[in-house]
């Protein structure tokens, strides 16, 4: 047994997790494999990530709170922490913050023997084996195989996209860039709203995160919008202006996005629900053109809040509908079991198991 620590650090908010791991013989309840090693939550923190100058005084607050919660001092052997941005040699600059965080420092400052920094869609990688099947919905059974890849695509700020390959009795993880290939147009509407974006943003070519994600959404509604072929709500006609006049400004005062879904789950708005109609048979071609590439039969898993937080629009059929959509290799597609991911915290158990395996 090791007591571990690990973080989902992020620009906002920042939650550390103490816990003991032990190796198990029969492996998670989800079915992925044997060795997946199993977590004891010892304690468990939400910080505001800009109420400190580093991670360092973070990590000890946290961890004398943790003394004062066990009646005595944790002392983790093993870190890692998720970052939302690159990562290069074990170093990463904080895009909404002045941390540079270096794992070989933080080593040094914390007294641990090992410190690994990964991205966050990596994260959530190291976090499938980990979830057990409440965690998870079932969009398409498909025919699991064990033994096959998985593959994990997430919309929100932009569209992650990544696989994992099964080696013994673990997977390795593999983050990718794959929602910057280009946006490939199925109909004449989306083929419009290519031209549209082109014009609007004075580029020669628009990548497929830049309709499947939060800022997505709020190009496919400006989308529809001018084609004017739909009264706007005054709400969300509000919203949209507002965002549009912060426009350049780090923070906004407005979540666009967040304001058509749930216009569109309410009912209350054409124009939102035929935005999100839309936006979901995006996010299934895309999602097929992932499972083309990987074939996993061992899961394709959708992470992003967007999903989670739309569950009837993606239980509707149109993303399990768009996602089989490709012709001749229909059959295929309708084997690969799709899910979506419902614990928000699959990075943090992700960096855990990461941790525990250094």
């Amino acid at each position: 047994m090791t007591q571990i620590l690990a973080g989902d650090t992020g620009g906002t908010k920042t939650i550390l997790m103490l816990a003991e791991a032990f190796e198990s013989e029969s492996g998670s309840e989800s079915g992925s494999g044997s060795g997946v090693p199993q977590l004891n939550p010892l304690h468990e923190e939400r910080f505001v990530s800009a109420e400190f100058p580093d991670l360092v005084p973070m990590v000890r607050q946290f961890l004398a709170a943790a003394e004062a919660k066990l009646g005595y001092a944790p002392a983790p052997e093993k870190a890692c922490f998720s970052i939302a941005g690159p990562i290069v040699q074990n170093t990463s600059t904080l895009t909404n913050l002045s941390w540079l965080l270096d794992g070989e420092r933080l080593k040094r400052d914390l007294s641990m023997a090992q410190v690994q920094l990964i991205n966050d869609f990596v994260a959530v990688g190291h976090g499938i084996p980990g979830l057990s099947p409440e965690h998870l919905l079932s969009l398409q059974t498909g025919e699991p195989q064990p033994a096959a890849p998985i593959a994990i695509i997430g919309a929100g700020t932009g569209l992650g996209q990544g696989f994992l390959i099964r080696q013994a009795d673990r997977y390795l993880v593999f983050g990718t860039e794959g929602g910057h290939t280009d946006f490939a147009p199925r109909s004449e509407l989306e083929f419009q709203l290519l031209k549209y974006l082109r014009d609007k943003l004075s580029v020669s070519r628009i990548s497929v995160e830049r309709v499947v994600s939060g800022m997505g959404i709020v190009a496919i509604y400006q989308f529809l919008r001018d084609r004017q072929a739909m009264v706007e709500s005054p709400d969300v006609a509000t919203a949209i202006r507002t965002w549009e006049r912060e426009a350049g400004l780090s923070e906004k005062s407005v979540d666009p996005a967040a304001v058509i879904a749930l216009a569109a789950s309410q009912a209350r708005d054409p124009l939102s629900r035929n935005t999100m109609d839309l936006f979901v048979e995006l996010y299934g071609a895309e999602a097929g053109n992932l499972a083309l590439k990987l074939l996993p039969y061992g899961g394709l898993y959708i992470a992003g809040g967007v999903a989670a937080k739309n569950l009837p629009l993606m239980q509707s059929g149109s993303f399990i509908n768009a996602m089989v959509d490709k012709g001749r290799m229909r059959a295929l597609l309708e084997r690969v079991p799709v899910y979506v991911i419902l614990n928000e915290q699959v990075g943090l158990i992700g960096a855990a198991l990461c941790a525990a395996r250094l």
